[in-house]
């Protein structure tokens, strides 16, 4: 950031009086400009004993298998984020969302938010931004080309649940499922 969005003014970089961290303050009205980390809220839309993923057609990690997820846009809720970005991507409709995995990635300023959900048909086609869009059973889920970490631990989580039939909320940092997901399947 050079300039303020409220005058144009230039922006500095400096703690504010009260503050601890470093911010971008403008030098001419005093406003300060936080940044804050960014949401990605997504699906694990399921059908019977299969789940949908999504082959990306865009970078980062284009090629690769993820959970229909994106960006939370302003003035929608993280749940209809979710639906969006499923019908987005992966042209599904879902319901009975229920929250399920959320990761902290301090590293990269992002938290994710994954709801489990059941596909409402079998009506769904590769989105914009996805390159082919289909169905996996456990045994099918192609771990090595999973697009990013927090997808591969969602799955994991997901059929290890399945087998008690007992879903609970998981909330975890990414450095330490990082290290579970290497050791798991990306060695």
């Amino acid at each position: 950031m050079k300039f303020c969005s409220q005058c144009g003014g230039t922006l500095t970089r400096n703690i504010p009086p009260g503050d601890n961290r470093l911010r971008y303050v403008c030098l001419r009205c005093q406003t300060v400009h936080y940044q804050n980390p960014r949401i990605v809220a997504g699906c694990l839309p399921v059908w019977e004993d299969q789940v949908l993923l999504c082959r990306r057609a865009i970078e980062p990690r284009r090629g690769y298998w993820t959970l229909p997820a994106g960006f939370m846009e302003n003035s929608e809720t993280m749940l209809e984020a979710a639906m969006r970005e499923t019908l987005e991507e992966a042209r599904a409709r879902v319901t009975d969302l229920d929250l399920y995995t959320l990761f902290d990635l301090p590293h990269i300023s992002q938290v994710y938010v994954f709801f489990r959900a059941r596909l409402l048909d079998l009506d769904f086609a590769a989105g914009e931004e996805s390159l082919e869009v289909r169905l996996f059973r456990e045994n099918e889920i192609p771990w090595s080309e999973l697009a990013f970490p927090t997808v591969g631990r969602t799955l994991e989580c997901y059929f290890a649940d399945r087998v008690a039939q007992n879903y609970p909320v998981r909330n975890e940092a990414l450095e330490a499922l990082r290290t579970h997901i290497n050791e798991q399947h990306y060695t």
